[in-house]
């Protein structure tokens, strides 16, 4: 009987201020950019950078940033646009997880019954868009702005998007890893062999349940981004 694995998020962390956030930021880098990154780490990146992105939208509010001079008001259009890619990728992401997750689904069915034709099918069209992802988030991730940024604000959503757009990249990479890689994947190794072993099963619901967490936290993050867009575009047309 197959059965379904949760992980366990952890408790948002309250971030009060700027310095917090920046300090939050850092902490991030740090962990996408690690030799020992996982997936699950993956997942829990997105949870917090959804947090971050939830504290920006509150320090969009705060007085001292209600108005900005004409100069910051052009350095914050630029990086609205240049972050409108990116949140259509997020976006896109959630949708991808969602389909790969009823792909494996469909796989433990298939390694059962023998036919796998369309889950291949499937597998291959998800390794275009991974491979469609990565060059379009490489994109979305290159600093535009100015280095001389007067605005704080801008400073901290540029910063955010430049993490946010590797946190995603690593994310696909390493999923790739779990899915796509000829042989040496976890879905590859399961199409080699007719039989199924516990081990195996076990091993592909493991793997269904964190692509289900990254399916959540890309959402989380999306919907995070969108409402800190709307904050922005709330002060610009004030």
């Amino acid at each position: 009987m197959a059965f379904h694995l949760r992980s366990v998020s952890l408790p948002s962390k309250r971030l009060s201020n700027e310095a917090e956030v920046e300090a939050e930021l850092q902490s991030l880098e740090a962990t996408i950019s690690s030799p020992s990154a996982t997936v699950k780490a993956m997942c829990d990146g997105l949870r917090r950078l959804g947090d971050v992105y939830g504290q920006i939208e509150e320090i969009i509010h705060l007085p001292s940033n209600q108005v900005c001079s004409i100069h910051q008001r052009k350095e914050l259009e630029e990086e609205m646009e240049s972050s409108l890619e990116l949140i259509d990728l997020c976006n896109t992401m959630q949708e991808n997880f969602a389909e790969l997750k009823t792909t494996i689904q469909d796989l433990l069915v298939v390694l059962r019954r023998g036919d796998d034709a369309s889950t291949k099918a499937k597998i291959q069209s998800y390794i275009h868009l991974v491979k469609k992802a990565q060059k379009q988030l490489k994109k979305a991730g290159k600093k535009t702005a100015s280095d001389k940024e007067e605005c704080k604000l801008v400073k901290l959503l540029l910063k955010a998007r430049l993490v946010a757009a590797s946190l995603l990249e690593s994310t696909l990479c390493l999923v790739s890893k779990q899915v796509v890689m000829p042989r040496r994947s976890l879905v590859s190794k399961a199409f080699q062999k007719r039989s199924v072993t516990v081990c195996k099963e076990e091993q592909l619901q493991a793997l269904e349940c964190i692509i289900g967490d990254l399916e959540h936290g890309a959402e989380l993050l999306f919907r995070r981004m969108i409402q800190s867009r709307v904050s922005l575009l709330n002060i610009l047309s004030s």
